[in-house]
């Protein structure tokens, strides 16, 4: 189809706003699927995603719609990602479209997510078509979303679609807005090859499937192509376009969607934001805004039961070759064996991964506290990465640690302002801005370590907020910070599934919590038991686990008072002896209860 005549589109919305059930009705509407085909949360593939109900693999689809002008149009539309761990994938997809649809709540209006989503689409100049969803609920205010989007986001309120993607209502004026406003592709003039690669998937068939979008030039089977960020030379098996399952094509032409095959045989050899071009007749630069994906949050994965752990270094390789953003290598701990230190984009891609091998590879796993990574300067002047506490240098040849901070975008009810500001506080954070959005609603702008954020703020803001709270982060690098490692010992030998890297000043509080904890889950020995958390030589927290009694002196019948002191006095050598000597084999399940309890 003519380039003129193409339209390349995305959707961004904050979460819950109706971003997939828009999608599904774009499709019934152009006919792009049969009515048998046709269920809800057509293009979330996975379980998870349809059960959580956010997206988590992106899915483009191309369709014709025949406008009212009488001419059929071939609209591509780029599903995306909501959540802020894949926002360089989502920056991919939008640097692959012309335009965006914004979706906006009628009911909750403008959130912290639609305003981080609309700066993405804002830097790639896309053109903006916002669109009101829910109007049929009956909480809908229209006035008040019409005003945000002036005062907030600076678009017309006039230009906003009203529609319910639920009910099918203004699926037209939709098709038509992108018909009109979303601008035609332009090809480069010099017509050489330049292809984006905005996502892959792998196939256990067909290799690697590169999902792209060409920007000049065109591809066909045969074609020799290179990317610009690995050394190798692929030959094309196959392209097609998604409708939305797989159509195979004789080519791909400039302003067309779709899919090549080459017979990668990981996703390690595509790059998400990479340029694929002709290998004879290669374009001079790749194109802007590709960077390397590197993991921000580090967590151990262990099997429970340690027989499975060759299973499980399967699935982890398995996983690895449909996501190259996960990382993962050997390692092995003291207290729960084998494993594996895996990276990941945040926390809601690790919580993924962990679902994901239960479900897909029915592994049981126990997942370590999560970490983040630390710029550490020692010293003799040398500057490391640390992922592991227990990578972490001797405390005398340290010179500084620093840690990776976040902006934080809250978008909350006036209310709830002075809770969330001391939970910002209590979190290490700083309060950089606060802005009014209207008469009910502010957006506090902090800036708080990414390791503070990792577990339970979310939840808290929530639960604060009573749901009306919403978040956004980015990083925003790295800043020097008062921080030790703080280990556990029991009985004397330090136990490194628990070490972690934390703030001087709240290490004591942290301390006591976990020494208590373990306290509750480590079963008595003969022997008092110490719990100590310590930081370098430094004992800071301490709890003891009583001794099981043995009644010793319960044969003694009456009788002469000494014979029950010699009695003690054996007992009590017997345990001094045995707590030089023994060992505390602490069960499984009592690292499994700790760790699981998110403390």
């Amino acid at each position: 189809m003519s380039i003129e005549l193409t339209r390349n589109f995305s959707i961004i919305a904050h979460i819950d706003h109706g971003k997939t059930t828009l999608s599904d009705r774009l499709l019934e509407f152009t006919q792009t699927i049969s009515q048998r085909e046709q269920q809800d949360q057509l293009l979330d593939a996975m379980d998870l995603e349809r059960e959580r109900g956010i997206t988590i693999k992106s899915h483009p689809v191309s369709m014709y719609y025949k406008a009212k002008d009488g001419i059929t149009y071939q609209l591509n539309l780029l599903d995306t990602p909501g959540h802020v761990d894949f926002s360089y994938e989502v920056s991919r997809s939008l640097a692959a479209c012309e335009g965006a649809l914004l979706i906006v709540d009628a009911a909750q209006g403008v959130e912290a997510q639609t305003l981080a989503n609309l700066h993405l689409a804002n830097e790639q100049d896309l053109a903006i078509i916002p669109v009101i969803n829910k109007i049929d609920l009956p909480s809908c205010d229209l006035p008040k979303v019409h005003k945000q989007l002036e005062d907030i986001i600076c678009i017309p309120a006039e230009e906003a679609v009203p529609a319910s993607a639920k009910n099918g209502i203004g699926i037209e004026d939709i098709l038509e807005a992108v018909v009109k406003r979303v601008p035609p592709p332009v090809e480069n003039e010099d017509k050489l090859l330049r292809a984006s690669v905005f996502d892959s998937i792998y196939d256990n068939f067909r290799g690697v499937v590169s999902y792209v979008r060409v920007m000049s030039g065109s591809m066909k089977r045969g074609q020799r192509v290179k990317l610009f960020h690995t050394p190798n030379t692929y030959e094309i098996k196959e392209v097609g376009a998604f409708t939305p399952a797989m159509t195979k094509r004789d080519q791909l032409v400039a302003g067309d969607v779709g899919y090549v095959i080459c017979n990668m045989k990981s996703a390690a050899e595509v790059k998400i934001g990479d340029t694929i071009t002709d290998n004879t007749h290669q374009c001079p630069e790749p194109l802007p805004g590709f960077k390397e994906i590197q993991p921000m949050v580090f967590s151990g994965i262990y099997p429970v039961d340690s027989s499975d752990f060759e299973a499980l270094k399967v699935a982890m390789g398995k996983l690895q070759i449909n996501d190259a953003a996960f990382t993962w290598q050997s390692e092995s701990s003291v207290a729960l064996g084998f494993g594996f230190r895996c990276g990941f984009l945040g926390l809601l891609h690790m919580e993924i991964i962990q679902e994901r091998l239960r479900r897909e590879f029915d592994m049981d796993i126990i997942s370590t506290y999560p970490s983040v990574i630390y710029e550490v300067t020692q010293t003799d002047g040398e500057e490391i990465l640390v992922d592991n506490p227990c990578m972490l240098p001797e405390a005398q040849a340290i010179q500084e640690i620093r840690e990776p901070i976040v902006r934080i975008y809250v978008m909350t009810p006036g209310d709830y302002i002075g809770d969330i500001m001391k939970l910002v506080m209590d979190k290490r954070g700083e309060l950089e801005n606060t802005e009014t959005i209207d008469d009910v609603r502010v957006m506090l702008t902090c800036t708080i370590p990414l390791s503070e954020i990792l577990v339970d703020f979310n939840d808290k803001l929530k639960s604060m907020t009573r749901g009306y709270g919403s978040m956004d982060y980015e990083h925003a690098g790295y800043k020097a910070g008062k921080l030790v490692k703080m280990d556990i010992m029991i009985a004397g030998e330090p136990v490194d599934a628990f070490s972690t890297i934390v703030d001087r000043d709240k290490a004591e509080a942290y301390g006591r919590h976990l020494a208590a904890k373990l306290k509750e889950v480590i079963p008595q020995q003969l022997f008092v038991v110490a719990i100590q958390a310590c930081i370098g030589g430094k004992i800071i927290a301490r709890e003891s686990i009583s001794a099981m009694r043995k009644n010793v002196t319960a044969k003694c019948y009456g009788g002469d008072i000494s014979r029950k002191r010699k009695l003690l006095e054996k007992q009590k050598k017997g345990k001094a002896k045995m707590k030089a000597i023994g060992k505390v084999n602490i069960p499984q399940d009592s690292f499994i209860k700790v760790l699981k309890s998110g403390d």
